[in-house]
């Protein structure tokens, strides 16, 4: 009887991956982990008090001098590519409990505009491009466009304001764009604007135009309804259904809760990352044979409001809980996993996410210290591990494949905290192929 806790902490990037600068050249110096650090020395004249992520090893690929000397914790340490397209936290969590992304692209709406309204018009509705742009009207009122909000490609909108078409008709226009689209997400939004939504379309980054849907009034207007339609996906071979058939009780917490499928799971929402933290602790705690996958949210809405001083506060948090969570976790079999769904760097210039490494940090009672996780091909490999380390076969996932512990990280004639010569930093890793 094992416990295996999946902590994400959203948004945390340790480096740009080697296509980071494809969209956006300066991208390409993206490192979130870093510039929160350096930051918040800077503007607190101490280190962030990271003692936990030091135990763990994060200063074995991140070696940032904030990070170093720690006591090892009996640990397995790596780094992951992302191992899908863009930087998105739906994917990212979709990806890592087990879905095969393959098939979904970052696609603009530009690109697929005859395809949409085709289908649009097969279902019975009245489709018009607006003014020449890659915006579709529908029945004179709901628009199709690129998502303004995320990087370009990864997400489209359909928006309606509630007062010219109800919820439910905005949801049935998305299902039928959903059928073709191959993007990772199609959101259905709807709201009450401050005037026609067709007055707040503008253009994006990377050729794309869309609904700027904080100008429109949408946040601030109230009754604001939205759900999110997600690339087919078998759920049934992702992680928590898996483990749930097998007996396993399931825990989502936080924005996991939100994003993952799983009918037999229990579900904790929730956004203050104090909240999460104790849901969390609390699900491991219920009992001696547990999953439990939780989603620390705020590390990514600092990233979007580019302000690393509170990335660093929430950080703090974060690695206080993670303490509490490796006392609890101490019987041999039991895991703690810690990993992120891409970067979100509060210094790069602007309120996108990155394409960023993220770490692999797993406490494992019974090993003697640091070892080096095997070469991760991506975020499914994480879900892979969860699963072997709960006795089931990671086959039973659509993706991925378990790491495995390849050599001791620290010896006795290596100082505490500093990596020994096989260490493979995010740096050095974004010379070789990006495994996504």
């Amino acid at each position: 009887m094992t416990r295996t806790v999946i902590v994400v902490v959203d948004g945390f990037g340790i480096g740009a991956m080697p296509d980071a600068g494809t969209l956006r050249p300066a991208d390409q110096g993206a490192d979130t982990c870093g510039h929160v650090l350096d930051h918040c020395r800077r503007a607190n004249g101490r280190p962030l008090r990271l003692r936990a992520f030091g135990a763990l090893g994060l200063g074995l690929i991140h070696p940032h001098p904030d990070l170093a000397d720690r006591t090892p914790l009996p640990a397995a340490v790596g780094l992951a590519p992302l191992g899908y397209p863009g930087a998105d936290t739906y994917a990212g969590h979709q990806t890592m409990m087990g879905a095969d992304f393959s098939e979904v692209t970052v696609a603009p709406l530009s690109g697929r505009l005859d395809e949409v309204a085709g289908a649009l018009r097969a279902a019975g509705h009245s489709v018009e491009p607006l003014d020449g742009r890659p915006v579709l009207v529908v029945d004179g009122t709901a628009l199709v466009h690129d998502n303004l909000e995320a990087d370009p490609g990864v997400n489209w909108n359909i928006s309606g304001r509630l007062a010219d078409l109800s919820f439910h008709r905005i949801v049935a226009i998305a299902r039928t764009v959903r059928a073709v689209a191959p993007v990772a997400r199609v959101i259905a939004v709807g709201g009450h604007a401050d005037a026609p939504l067709t007055s707040f379309v503008r253009s994006g980054d990377g050729g794309t135009v869309g609904l700027d849907t904080p100008a429109s009034g949408f946040y601030r207007n109230g009754g604001l309804e939205v759900r999110h339609l997600g690339a087919p996906l078998d759920h049934t071979r992702q992680l928590p259904d898996v483990a749930a058939r097998a007996g396993i009780p399931v825990t989502l917490v936080g924005k996991a809760a939100d994003i993952l499928a799983c009918e037999a799971a229990v579900r904790r929402p929730g956004v203050r990352t104090a909240d999460v933290l104790a849901h969390t602790l609390g699900a491991a705690r219920a009992t001696s044979d547990a999953l439990v996958v939780a989603n620390v949210q705020e590390t990514d809405l600092a990233g979007h409001q580019q302000d690393a001083a509170r990335y660093g506060t929430v950080l703090e948090q974060v690695d206080t809980g993670l303490g509490e969570l490796i006392a609890l976790l101490d019987r041999p079999g039991d895991r703690l996993l810690v990993t992120g769904d891409h970067g979100n760097d509060p210094a790069i210039g602007h309120a996108h996410h990155t394409r960023e490494f993220v770490p692999v940090l797993m406490h494992r009672p019974e090993s003697a210290g640091w070892e080096f996780l095997s070469d991760a091909a991506g975020l499914a490999d994480v879900g892979a591990t969860a699963a072997a380390s709960l006795g089931l076969d990671p086959s039973g996932l659509a993706n991925g494949a378990a790491l495995w512990p390849r050599g001791r990280a620290v010896g006795p004639d290596v100082p505490s905290g500093r990596a020994g010569p096989a260490v493979r930093t995010a740096s050095t890793a974004a010379a070789r192929p990006a495994g996504s």
